[in-house]
């Protein structure tokens, strides 16, 4: 059965599509107005092989928030109905991505638990081009709650900010991947309790 979701969400602040398929190539075509996060999704979905359209608009002339924290919604809402039952999924996902200087570590669990834990220290006001890079706090709260899993996400040391986010969503990806994917050794769910 394919595990392929389509998302639409519209609000008086921002107008978004979203197409996944978590048993994808990494395909993607990515289209808001805001290039860095482009960038970020691009990366995730490569790095994760997951199939992902994702069409925006936003009210950024107020700011990037809104348009960023609702695709953060959508692509939780996205991975969770993709999932569906969960029969058979490994649940747990962790990687580790170095970026020159930086490196990333991310740990999934999708428990129906949602809890981020982001221990990323960045500079006060840090910013890549006109990105404010404590969005991406906001991106995954938003998708950690909507997807209702947990997750940890920590950078130790880094100097470049964009190294350091676009390392996060490279682990981010993979981390996913494998928390997602199908061990046929898995009869039901992975839990004691018999459900997520």
């Amino acid at each position: 059965m394919p595990r392929k979701a389509k998302i639409n969400r519209k609000t008086k602040e921002t107008d978004i599509s979203l197409e996944l398929n978590l048993d994808g190539r990494g395909v993607y075509n990515i289209k808001t107005p805001i290039p860095f996060l482009d960038h970020m999704l691009s990366l995730f979905a490569r790095h994760g092989l997951f199939d992902l359209k994702v069409k925006a608009k936003g009210d950024i002339d107020i700011d990037y928030h809104h348009t960023v924290e609702d695709t953060g919604i959508c692509l939780g809402d996205a991975v969770k109905k993709a999932l569906g039952n969960k029969k058979g999924i490994k649940r747990y996902g962790s990687a580790a991505v170095p970026m020159d200087e930086a490196i990333a570590s991310v740990s999934i669990d999708i428990s129906d638990r949602p809890y981020l834990a982001y221990k990323v220290i960045l500079p006060k006001k840090a910013k890549i081009k006109d990105f404010d890079a404590d969005l991406a706090e906001d991106f995954f709260q938003a998708f950690a709650n909507r997807s209702g899993m947990t997750l940890h996400i920590n950078v130790p040391y880094g100097r470049n900010i964009h190294h350091m986010i676009e390392a996060i969503f490279k682990a981010f990806g993979r981390a996913l991947s494998e928390a997602a994917s199908i061990n046929p050794k898995i009869k039901g769910i992975m839990s004691t309790k018999g459900k997520l």
